[in-house]
C-alpha cells in the first residue's frame, strides 16, 4: 500500500512539473520576438529551446534532478521574463490599453449625464 501511495505521489509530481513546463513554453511561444530584446532578456529562441527541453525531459526522462532543473528554468521564465515581456508589450496589470483617465470598467464616465 505504501508503494502505491508513493507511486501516486511521484506521478502527480511528474505531471505537475510537466504542466508547469508546458504552460511556460506556451507563454514563451506567444510572446513577440522584439519584446525579449526590449525587456533586455535572453532571446526568444533561447527560451524556446530551454523550455522545450524542459518539456521533453519531463515527458521522456524520469530523472528527478533534470526535471527539477527544468522547473527552475520554468519558474525563472514565469516570475522574471514573462512580467518583463508583458510590461514592454503593454499588457501590464490593470488591463489598461488606452483610453482616458476617466474611463471606468464599462466605458467612459460621463459624470451622470
Amino acid at each position: 500500500m505504501l508503494l502505491t501511495g508513493f507511486s501516486l505521489l511521484t506521478s502527480v509530481l511528474y505531471l505537475g512539473l510537466l504542466v508547469i513546463g508546458v504552460v511556460a513554453l506556451i507563454f514563451a511561444v506567444l510572446a513577440r520576438e522584439d519584446a525579449y530584446r526590449a525587456a533586455d532578456k535572453k532571446t526568444k529562441p533561447f527560451w524556446l529551446v530551454v523550455l522545450g527541453l524542459t518539456v521533453v525531459v519531463n515527458l521522456f526522462v524520469p530523472v528527478l534532478i533534470l526535471q527539477l532543473a527544468g522547473l527552475v528554468a520554468s519558474i525563472v521564465f514565469m516570475v522574471d521574463v514573462r512580467p518583463a515581456l508583458r510590461q514592454v508589450s503593454g499588457g501590464g496589470r490593470g488591463g489598461r490599453r488606452g483610453g482616458s483617465s476617466s474611463d471606468g470598467p464599462y466605458g467612459p464616465y460621463n459624470g451622470g449625464r
